[in-house]
């Protein structure tokens, strides 16, 4: 199988994605200059083998000079995409910009989301715009894609906004916008939003301006001669009957997603449970939902072709069948968002199809191979995406067991008869691709379903065979999405009573590359068809993933994390064996929040199992935003909450203290003690007085100081309390850096050598005020603001940011790079945007 045209094929393929996945991994971009040497050594390398030199030799030469054209092409390609990102000084400016919405629009509590092509771009005209006019003025040069959000709120009746003048799929609008350079949220284990963006080729984000009739101006429908801008306004409209006429927002986000590839309808608490329960893959168009759409065409085609005699002297009607199906599978995987295993089945089927038309039949793990290859040309950084591999390694799974299974079939289908043998190869195979995949999900996503087995033996069949044939018809026969509808509830219910389970999910620490690598070698060990004493192999390579080590400060010290959740605050303080957690970050919307998109994530992969301590500084929800999805992912021992009596978190957990001051414990040889508020907190105050403010302090003296939004008032109150005790090495700034907060006696008392500032990229309220952050820079103070930064960790003996350790080239950087061991120090002012 790997002599020979296999061995080249297999050679070729695993080079160039080598080749690709050596550049991915690039802090930085080479230099042009190294791009140039590598393409033209690749062609010298190569030489040799294609004037037919077949020997070892020119062989290794050929894998060689694929593996340097791969990566240096990949280089080239995102220097293109980098060039395309939005200048600096054009961030925050009154621009106008006229282009087409590409994509469909995404619809929420905060306005619709959508990209937008940028055909024209100019700065607006200033005297214009303060009448209320939108004119151009000076022509710009602006990214050629940019993602824009709609800040007006629509209505529970109008999801999608179709009764008001907003953009639609494929419409030429001319818009008043303000833009920013791509930035996201940096967390060990959270989702990378600027990759998201990158790959998607974004070059900046921002918001609508116009409010004002006239201001923002629909140009004209979509292009007749497009027909990629008719097929996303043709999705579009699919999308919204379905959204307006299901019974449940549940069902109308799943039923979205299967019949047009949208996903965007999917909830944050329907993802958790779908990822719970180990039945995310099957809420997209899927391999398996494409095969079967395609089978389905094919026999169709086939059939309406044998209609006419003519037709088939000219193609044979089994010829016909497979290329229509080919056709008809292509266009359903078009109107399904073209997704990774959504280009993998087309990729594949595309070369059944010729390979059977040219009389020369490959095995399917060529055809994998081809497909991978193929799906990576056209989009490197679809390496980067979990589907990637999960899609292929399943593929090479199924064909695995596929050859195992086959010479055994005849005979056990004489015994038990036909019904039973399908039903029990259905369960094998069910059973042996959970486990196979076990570790690469918990690597992927941080944790892994443990009742993913039953949840599929349900979901796989009723999804395929049911929900998705009547979500396709639907587009033929609008009533059959609402049957289809009606059928995604009993499957909701089943899962979310095994989602209700306590050990339905389980999760473990950050492992190191070479304990990925075994895990993932063990969990493909086990699909093959070998001896169970050889299967067995797997158990010890996984375990090194399973059991990896959760590292821990020493008794006596303590380890602080500043998470970056925007406009926010939320602070991890670690122990030898306790973890307390001070706010809980803020709420970006309303299925959507710091805890469940940040933290949750974050404690995964520190390995944390439980919450001893939930501390909520005061009840603003850019404190409190994310307390709930923590309680309800974590056991928290006890809540510590400068709260009002008969606020809703305060009966969420049994152990529920309110925070004054003088309150004291120790965890490992590590104090903690509550300096304010000095009166329990009342609903007729006002939350920033009655912020909860707590200093931790380790055995050999290290201090941290935790503020919440605490005022210039009760900054004076707490120095004359405690004087110079407040002393401490690094300081949660009060307020994000806000005015009203980090008085100079305050800091005097404090006097700390890292000043932490928890804020939002160029966030709306201006934080940091500009004599804020002159404050501490002259006072010598070392700032670290996590828009820079990222989570920010201190551990006594030194600082990193997420950002420095885990940096790639696509991230957003500030002008000026943080140090690579430390703390962020303190770069020129970028005051945020004010509304």
């Amino acid at each position: 199988m790997l002599s020979g045209i296999g061995g080249v094929l297999l050679l070729s393929v695993l080079a160039g994605l080598s080749g690709v996945a050596l550049q991915l991994v690039q802090p930085v971009l080479w230099a042009g200059w190294v791009d140039a040497t590598l393409l033209t050594a690749s062609v010298l390398t190569a030489w040799p083998f294609l004037r037919g030199d077949r020997a070892r030799w020119a062989c290794a030469l050929w894998a060689l000079a694929l593996l340097m054209a791969g990566a240096a092409s990949t280089s080239e390609r995102a220097r293109e995409r980098l060039a395309q990102r939005l200048p600096a000084d054009l961030e925050g400016q009154e621009l106008l910009v006229q282009g087409r919405v590409r994509g469909l629009p995404q619809a929420g509590p905060e306005g619709q989301m959508f990209g937008f092509e940028v055909e024209q771009a100019w700065r607006l005209d200033a005297a214009a715009w303060a009448r209320g006019r939108a004119q151009p003025g000076q022509a710009l040069a602006l990214p050629a894609l940019v993602r824009l959000s709609w800040p007006e709120p629509t209505s529970a009746a109008d999801p999608m906004g179709g009764g008001r003048a907003v953009p639609r799929a494929g419409e030429s609008w001319r818009l008043p916008v303000r833009l920013r350079q791509p930035h996201g949220l940096a967390n060990p284990g959270g989702f990378d939003a600027e990759l998201w963006l990158f790959e998607q080729g974004i070059g900046a984000v921002g918001t609508v301006r116009g409010t004002l009739p006239g201001q923002a101006q629909r140009i004209e429908a979509p292009r007749f001669w497009h027909p990629m801008e008719w097929l996303d306004h043709l999705r579009q409209r699919w999308r919204d009957h379905i959204l307006q006429f299901s019974p449940s927002p549940q069902a109308a986000g799943l039923l979205a997603a299967l019949a047009v590839g949208d996903q965007g309808a999917i909830g944050e608490r329907d993802w958790d449970l779908y990822r719970r329960t180990g039945v995310a893959h099957l809420v997209s168009i899927s391999g398996s939902h494409i095969t079967l759409f395609a089978a389905l065409a094919i026999l169709l085609v086939a059939r309406v072709w044998r209609l006419s005699p003519a037709l088939c002297l000219r193609v044979p009607s089994p010829v016909a069948g497979r290329w229509g199906g080919l056709g008809l599978a292509l266009l359903y995987a078009l109107l399904a968002g073209w997704g990774v295993p959504a280009q993998r089945t087309v990729w594949m089927l595309g070369g059944a199809v010729l390979l059977r038309s040219l009389g020369a039949p490959w095995p399917g793990w060529a055809l994998c191979a081809v497909a991978a290859a193929g799906t990576v040309a056209v989009d490197p950084w679809a390496l980067l995406q979990p589907g990637f591999w999960l899609s292929f390694l399943a593929v090479l799974m199924l064909l695995g067991m596929g050859e195992g299974q086959a010479v055994a079939a005849d005979s056990e289908v004489d015994r038990e008869g036909a019904v039973w043998h399908r039903l029990w190869q259905a369960l094998r195979v069910q059973l042996m691709i959970s486990f196979g995949l076990a570790p690469l999900s918990l690597v992927l996503f941080g944790q892994v379903s443990l009742v993913g087995l039953p949840a599929n033996l349900l979901a796989v069949p009723w999804v395929t065979w049911v929900v998705t044939p009547l979500a396709l018809l639907g587009a033929l026969w609008p009533p059959l999405w609402q049957l289809a509808a009606w059928a995604i509830v009993p499957l909701q219910s089943w899962l979310d009573w095994l989602g209700g389970w306590p050990l339905a999910a389980w999760s473990a620490p950050a492992a190191g590359a070479w304990a990925i690598g075994l895990a993932v070698l063990g969990g493909f060990l086990l699909s093959l068809p070998l001896p169970w004493r050889v299967r067995a192999l797997s158990v010890p390579l996984c375990l090194p993933l399973l059991m990896a080590p959760v590292h821990r400060p020493p008794p006596g010290r303590f380890e602080l994390w500043a998470a970056d959740v925007g406009q926010g605050s939320a602070v991890l303080i670690r122990t030898a064996h306790h973890l307390l957690i001070h706010d809980a970050g803020p709420r970006y919307g309303e299925d959507s929040d710091a805890g469940r998109k940040v933290l949750v994530p974050l404690l995964q992969t520190l390995g944390e199992r439980q919450i001893d301590e939930l501390t909520l500084s005061h009840r603003d929800t850019d404190h409190v935003g994310g307390a709930q999805a923590l309680i309800d992912a974590l056991p928290v021992v006890r809540l510590r909450a400068s709260l009002a009596p008969g606020h809703p978190l305060l009966a969420q957990v049994a152990d529920t203290r309110l925070c004054e001051a003088g309150q004291q414990w120790t965890w490992d040889g590590v104090d903690f003690r509550v300096l304010h508020p000095f009166h329990l907190a009342r609903a007729d105050e006002a939350s920033n007085t009655q912020s909860c403010v707590i200093q931790v302090r380790d055995a050999q003296g290290h201090r941290a100081l935790l503020t919440g939004d605490v005022e210039l008032a009760q900054e004076a109150t707490l120095v004359q309390r405690w004087g110079d005790s407040l002393r401490s090495e690094v300081l949660v700034v009060p307020h994000h850096g806000s005015h009203t907060s980090s008085g100079e006696a305050f800091l005097a008392a404090v006097a700390p050598h890292v000043a932490v500032m928890q804020l939002g990229y160029r966030n709306r309220f201006g934080h940091p005020h500009p004599e804020i952050w002159d404050r501490y820079i002259q006072q010598g103070i070392t700032v670290v603001r996590t828009d820079y930064c990222g989570a920010w960790v201190w551990n006594g003996d030194g600082a990193s940011c997420t950002r420095n350790v885990r940096r790639h080239y696509w991230q957003w950087m500030p002008e000026k790079p943080a140090p690579v061991a430390g703390a962020v120090v303190a770069t020129p002012l970028q005051v945020g945007e004010r509304e």
